[in-house]
């Protein structure tokens, strides 16, 4: 829109360019891609010719994300072809062929969220260190962000929310009734009576 992609690609030639979702797409967008997939360029909205030549294009889709279900089970090549099989539906003919190659990305596992819990606190304890606050937490606090975070429909996406509201949003509130300040040692804990997680200033 506007010479967006044009202009960003004019400036900096170098770049990987990601379509999140591209099943979604306007067709004009397709119109768009068609001619940087076959040109390797785009005229612009002024008549200028951008090249193309030196971005990787990443397109991501949830299309045959059905058979992920079956992924385990079933042979990994057998869901690949039926995945394969859906996009090659969906798309046209001309487009589809332009695309180099399709990586199937299967489900996430409970310790691949775990570590995706853990990347997330990590990054909250970087936030609450420039106050000079220390943050740490137990592995149980990893497996039960894990398991209440995670949604086999939309995948780790509800978990960044799930951390801001029983983690960052109370770690906020104890700093503002001064419970915590620099120099204290906060440690996250699970609430066995609640079935939630305590902040409490560590001894």
């Amino acid at each position: 829109e506007g010479g967006v992609l044009t202009e960003a690609v004019r400036r900096r030639p170098y770049q990987v360019i990601l379509f999140d979702e591209v099943e979604k797409a306007h067709s004009d967008v397709f119109n768009v891609l068609l001619q940087v997939l076959d040109d390797g360029r785009l005229t612009d909205g002024k008549g200028r010719v951008v090249s193309f030549k030196n971005t990787v294009i990443i397109m991501t889709s949830n299309l045959g994300s059905e058979w992920f279900a079956e992924a385990r089970e079933a042979d990994e090549e057998e869901v690949k072809k039926k995945i394969e099989d859906v996009i090659r539906q969906h798309f046209r003919p001309e487009f589809f062929n332009r695309i180099d190659d399709i990586i199937v990305f299967h489900r996430l596992s409970r310790e691949e969220i775990e570590k995706i819990v853990e990347i997330q606190l990590r990054n909250l304890a970087k936030v609450v260190a420039e106050r000079g606050i220390t943050l740490t937490w137990t592995p149980e606090v990893l497996r039960r962000l894990a398991a209440r975070g995670y949604d086999p429909t939309f995948g780790a996406r509800p978990l960044k929310r799930l951390i801001q509201k029983v983690i960052a949003d109370t770690l906020a509130e104890q700093i503002l009734a001064g419970n915590l300040a620099s120099g204290d040692h906060a440690e996250i804990t699970p609430d066995e009576e609640n079935e939630d997680f305590e902040i409490r200033k560590a001894a």
